[in-house]
């Protein structure tokens, strides 16, 4: 059913990739070479692949085990697109200062709150279906 909590928290995963899509700045060092822009097929690769993982998982409300792996693979996408993110910030020569990064290097970590909300609800939701069938 579409209706229940981990759905919601899934939407809100989407819903926060997609503003990092669409907010995260261009960094760029001191020279004015770029660092990380949106569309560098790494980043908008991973940022879509998990954002897709999480829509196909809202979609198999019926298969929670399903849906369970699928948020996993989701959270493990979002923290690799997290490392690019540091380690690419940390290679910048010089330094720049940590507003220029703004909110788009934590909007991941978000986002893996969330979909780990609602794998602890899916999870929930699977040992209540177990526990009815015992006392069948």
């Amino acid at each position: 059913m579409l209706q229940r909590i981990q759905t919601l928290y899934m939407i809100i995963s989407i819903l926060l990739l997609g503003a990092l899509y669409l907010w995260f700045p261009v960094l760029e060092d001191e020279t004015k070479k770029l660092v990380i822009q949106r569309n560098e097929p790494l980043v908008a690769g991973l940022l879509i692949g998990s954002s897709v993982l999480t829509f196909i998982a809202i979609l198999n409300f019926k298969k929670r085990q399903q849906q369970f792996v699928l948020n996993r693979l989701s959270i493990i996408l979002n923290f690799v697109l997290l490392g690019v993110f540091v380690y690419r910030s940390l290679s910048i020569s010089g330094g720049t200062l940590v507003s220029e990064k703004g909110i788009g290097v934590l909007l991941p970590i978000i986002s893996v709150v969330f979909l780990v909300l609602a794998n602890k609800a899916i999870k929930r939701d699977e040992d209540l279906v177990k526990s009815v069938d015992r006392l069948r």
